[in-house]
């Protein structure tokens, strides 16, 4: 992530063993590369809970993974982003898959989360199946309203 922000995309790429598409350049990317750092600063533990790459037939297509460990109330809230050359392809619904399988199996996580904007259909159409139920809005202040919904982790 340090590389990423610092626009060394060799050092990242050398580091991880994989090629890595602009979106992780973007300024949006570069915004969430930095606070995880500071997150992981304030409490490491949360580690294994936050973003991966996302790999298929040995290509990154995104990255993924949760916004930290189980709150106080066992909810965990996803997140991901599929690289644009790999969007339409199937690839979030399986990611959102992947991380509800993650959460499953994780004792400690009752409610998993996803908030997303009224405008992006694309991932109101990919949290569609999976049994999430709509929970009220919120306002973010990097991403503005978003719909909440939450699911049982089991």
């Amino acid at each position: 992530m340090s590389a990423l922000l610092a626009d060394d995309r060799a050092a990242a790429q050398a580091e991880l063993g994989f090629v890595l598409g602009d979106e992780f350049l973007t300024d949006r990317a570069k915004w969430l590369w930095q606070y995880r750092l500071d997150q992981l600063a304030r409490d490491p533990s949360a580690f294994g809970w936050l973003v991966k790459l996302v790999v298929a037939d040995g290509i990154v297509v995104g990255y993924a993974g949760f916004h930290g460990p189980p709150d106080e109330n066992g909810m965990v809230e996803i997140g991901y982003t599929v690289d644009p050359p790999f969007r339409r392809q199937g690839f979030a619904k399986a990611i959102v898959a992947a991380l509800l399988e993650r959460a499953a199996a994780q004792p400690d996580v009752r409610t998993v989360r996803a908030t997303i904007s009224p405008t992006n259909e694309a991932s109101l159409a990919t949290i569609a199946g999976f049994g999430f139920v709509a929970n009220g809005e919120q306002w973010d202040d990097e991403d503005g309203l978003e719909l909440i919904f939450d699911r049982p982790s089991r």
